[in-house]
């Protein structure tokens, strides 16, 4: 059996030290050029592999970050979990994930359980109402939250300005003559739902427009529950002309109801896209993000935690866009139609928009698309 490359063997090939070698391995970025170069390709031509349990234990924590998500059957968690791999992929660090579901006390349990392994930090999409698993002045791993802000404390965060989407959402319906606008979302105890619900308020009381309780319809945390609410809000004797879908589950199940009760001519805005979305006859207008800017975004905050430990809490938001395609732009019926806003009017079937949703104190993520992104 063939003795094994060591470190020692890449030194003497790259005519440097030990430490040296070390040093490139582990990224240093006070080596020179020239030096890293040279003993880049000693370790190729060796074909040394760093022993990277050892290493750990050196260090005191793992090659490898964590990742809570709230569930990988999401397609919005998942295409944000494959682009925080490929971002920790570049830095030669391994992802432990883990889902809690719809189960706000099991985030404590899974989080504590990466902590335990030394992860060298976490990326978390906080479901818990309370975080003082993470405020023990005792627990010093990095910590980003991404997707929602953490309740009760400070930290670093990706997110995306909902209420500003949602009442731009909103306010897109009723500037097509829409004044019974309904509202479908998930649990309030989700932040998320909690301001998109007050972005679709201040759009109702900016256009004058009372809001109706009949017409908002929340707990609907999976498409199958989204479609019985769905159902029920066009069960009264007033049903909706339009509806705004406050995330992609809600989408998923308003969508095939509509379209399997006739009911085309509703309008509907949905809040992320979906598959098939532009497929549809009429196809549905969206509010949309790209879940690998978020997923990049929190890796790339998490790894310049990790490289300065002391620079302030931040948080990042990423920009989203209002996608036309005529779901959102169909007229309400005749007769139901009450006096445009101040800002109604029409705009372009088809049309790309940016929503509002820089806020103060916060930075842009800065999205690199060719071609403006999906439409």
């Amino acid at each position: 059996m063939s003795r094994a490359v060591t470190l020692r063997d890449v030194a003497r090939v790259a005519d440097v030290s030990a430490k040296t070698v070390s040093r490139v391995v582990n990224g240093d970025a006070h080596v020179t050029p020239s030096t890293r170069e040279r003993v880049q390709r000693a370790i190729d031509d060796l074909g040394f592999e760093p022993n990277l349990v050892a290493r750990s234990l050196r260090v005191g924590r793992a090659d490898a970050i964590g990742l809570v998500v709230e569930s990988l059957a999401d397609p919005f968690f998942a295409r944000l979990t494959s682009a925080v791999e490929q971002a920790a992929l570049e830095r030669g660090l391994a992802v432990m994930i883990s889902s809690v579901g719809d189960l706000p006390d099991r985030e404590a349990v899974v989080v504590r359980s990466l902590l335990v392994r030394q992860v060298a930090g976490l990326i978390v999409v906080p479901v818990a109402e309370t975080h003082a698993h993470l405020e023990d002045p005792r627990q010093r791993t990095p910590v980003v939250f991404v997707d929602r802000r953490p309740d009760g404390m400070d930290g670093d965060a990706v997110v995306v300005d909902d209420l500003a989407a949602a009442e731009t959402a909103t306010r897109h319906l009723l500037a097509h003559g829409h004044r019974r606008v309904g509202f479908l979302g998930s649990q309030t105890r989700n932040p998320t739902t909690r301001l998109r619900l007050e972005g679709y308020r201040r759009a109702l009381a900016a256009h004058g427009v009372a809001e109706d309780p009949a017409l908002v319809a929340l707990g609907a945390g999976t498409a199958q529950t989204a479609r019985e609410a769905a159902e029920q809000l066009f069960a009264g004797p007033q049903p909706p002309t339009a509806v705004f879908a406050s995330n992609m589950r809600c989408s998923l199940g308003l969508v095939p109801f509509l379209h399997s009760s006739g009911r085309t001519d509703v309008a509907v805005v949905g809040f992320d896209d979906f598959p098939m979305a532009d497929s549809l006859l009429p196809a549905v207008t969206v509010i949309d993000h790209e879940p690998e800017a978020v997923g990049r975004a929190a890796a790339e905050r998490l790894f310049r935690r990790l490289a300065e430990p002391d620079v302030p809490a931040e948080t990042v938001v990423v920009p989203v866009r209002l996608v036309q395609r005529g779901s959102g732009e169909l007229p309400p019926p005749a007769g139901t139609t009450g006096p445009r806003g101040a800002d109604g009017g029409e705009d372009d079937p088809g049309r790309t928009t940016d929503a509002p949703v820089q806020q103060d104190g916060t930075r842009e993520w800065e999205m690199a698309q060719e071609g403006g992104g999906r439409s």
